[in-house]
């Protein structure tokens, strides 16, 4: 006896889109839903093909609103978003000085497209206690 005639509907479309969107192979959504991996091809063509896009999509929204938002997770979010989508990428250099003056600068230069900045952080010895202090300055 054959099987019934699959008929799409709008939950089993969005059902479908969501797994391909997860990345859920072929095989297995059809598995999911009962039917042959060919009649899945046939009626949800537009869902398997275009369900990453959307999820990603999901994915990027969700990413820049953190990235342009306050807080640890505002700065976690824009530094990956800059490195995957800006070019932006941080390289380690590192050079230790004490100068005359019994100041220990320890200089961080990050690489990126836009201008270079060097990074200084300062620990200059205060009474008993030391002052830590990051100045941001344009690399000439």
């Amino acid at each position: 006896m054959a099987r019934p005639a699959h008929k799409p509907d709008a939950t089993t479309s969005r059902q479908v889109e969501a797994m391909a969107g997860y990345g859920v192979p072929e095989a297995d959504i059809a598995g999911v839903l009962g039917i042959d991996p060919k009649t899945l091809r046939k009626h949800y063509r537009g869902e398997l093909d275009h369900g990453h896009v959307k999820a990603n999509a999901k994915v990027a929204e969700n990413l820049f609103r953190k990235a342009t938002g306050e807080g640890r997770e505002a700065v976690i979010a824009a530094i990956f978003w800059l490195k995957t989508r800006a070019g932006w990428k941080e390289t380690s250099v590192q050079e230790l000085s004490a100068g005359g003056d019994g100041v220990l600068r320890i200089i961080r230069q990050i690489v990126d497209p836009a201008p270079a900045r060097d990074a200084v952080l300062d620990l200059t010895p205060v009474g008993c206690g030391t002052v830590h202090r990051l100045v941001d300055r344009k690399v000439a």
